[in-house]
């Protein structure tokens, strides 16, 4: 349970009962005759072997109010493919799956790529992207969820709760960010939302004057900045630039901050217990788990900020780099104490080396920014590839369509 404290700059949808799932889902209905509903599941094909995916699918057959789910498949062979489609099959919901890995889709990314309208890196983020100018290309809902199917303690209030804010007609809202406790094996997770993402958007705001503070009061505004759940209605998709790399989550709000009011974002609070698979620290390698991601969502923060007229050069990372120490290790103090009341445990240590390895990669990021000034932050937004290929929308139906039947059993 929750009280109604409303902090930072975004509106907060708490949990203060555990109020019936049968009567959230009454209402979703309801306002589905009037703001049709869909939901984007980005997948990888090995999720589809893996227990949580199972249970998701289970759970989802249970939803009343959806009219569409449209499923990224990404590494998938041709049998894969198949085997995706009877797998999802069971859902009674109307479904499509994009095969980004299947000889037609991959036609319209290379035709997109060398025209630089489309991510060059694989990934969620690309996954991501399809999905929504599929949606675009469909039209037929007005609000859109995204949730991933990695969750191991999934069950459908999630997607209810997650997608209500944005549902509701009679809510003011266009964006939705889901949060929740990040509890596993009797300790905290969420280490890269505690360790990097809280203590650098700090460290920026103490190290930055008051011109570049609006992105990062709201960034800290956020219970759980990285949390992959969020909603919002379809108009945002079609002007929507979002990173491709582990930025994605905090690419995603900047954007939504750059293009709406603070009064039409929220955060809801939309489970109890979320536990999810696990991303390696990766310490010796910088191209795979956390050790990525910190240096991704590092530079995410420089590149917004300096667009916000904020110049970067060493000194200001070598302050920055300080100052997110302090205040990381401040943290831990306060996150252990919060631990052991909880009957929690914690490795200060442990916790320690993870703060030195991200303010190793807050440099690197730092370093990558200075020396790829060329680097492209953000995909192109869908408006602008419908004005480049106006057929773009059709082409993605008939491709999607084309492998549903060549490969359907």
């Amino acid at each position: 349970m929750a009280d109604s404290f409303q902090s930072g700059v975004v509106t907060t949808l708490h949990k203060i009962l555990d109020r019936p799932i049968e009567e959230i889902e009454s209402e979703l209905s309801e306002f589905s005759l009037k703001r049709p509903m869909g939901l984007i599941l980005p997948s990888l094909y090995s999720e589809l072997s893996r227990p949580a995916l199972t249970t998701i699918v289970d759970e989802l057959e249970k939803v009343p109010y959806l009219t569409e789910i449209v499923i990224g498949l990404d590494q998938a062979t041709e049998k894969d493919f198949s085997h995706a489609l009877d797998f999802f099959s069971r859902l009674p919901q109307p479904h499509k799956i994009l095969w980004n890995d299947g000889p037609n889709l991959r036609a319209i990314d290379e035709e997109l790529q060398a025209k630089n309208l489309a991510p060059s890196q694989p990934g969620k983020g690309k996954n991501v992207w399809y999905c929504m100018g599929y949606v675009l290309a469909r039209d037929n809902v007005e609000a859109v969820a995204l949730h991933d199917c990695d969750i191991i303690t999934y069950d459908r209030s999630l997607l209810a709760r997650l997608i209500y804010p944005v549902a509701n007609p009679n809510f003011r809202f266009q964006f939705s960010k889901g949060y929740y406790s990040r509890v596993a094996n009797q300790s905290l997770g969420g280490r890269v939302s505690r360790l990097l993402v809280t203590p650098l958007t700090r460290a920026l705001k103490h190290s930055l004057d008051d011109r570049h503070q609006d992105y990062l009061t709201f960034i800290d505004s956020f219970r759980y900045p990285l949390a992959g759940e969020f909603s919002m209605r379809k108009d945002v998709l079609a002007g929507l630039r979002i990173p491709c790399d582990w930025g994605l989550e905090v690419g995603v709000l900047l954007e939504m901050l750059r293009n709406y009011s603070t009064r039409r974002i929220c955060q809801v609070d939309i489970a109890d217990i979320y536990d999810h698979k696990h991303q390696d620290l990766s310490r010796h390698s910088e191209e795979s788990g956390l050790s990525k991601m910190s240096i991704d969502i590092s530079k995410a923060f420089f590149r917004k900020l300096a667009t916000d007229g904020v110049i970067f050069n060493e000194g200001l990372f070598r302050t920055l780099k300080a100052t997110y120490l302090r205040i990381a290790l401040d943290l831990i103090d306060s996150y252990r104490c919060d631990a052991v009341m909880n009957g929690l445990d914690f490795d200060v240590h442990t916790e320690e080396q993870i703060v030195e390895l991200f303010a190793e990669n807050i440099m690197k990021a730092g370093d990558v920014f200075l020396n790829k000034p060329m680097e492209q932050p953000f995909v192109p937004h869908w408006n602008r590839v419908v004005s480049a290929m106006p057929n773009i929308y059709q082409r993605l139906i008939e491709a999607v369509e084309r492998d549903r039947e060549l490969y359907s059993r």
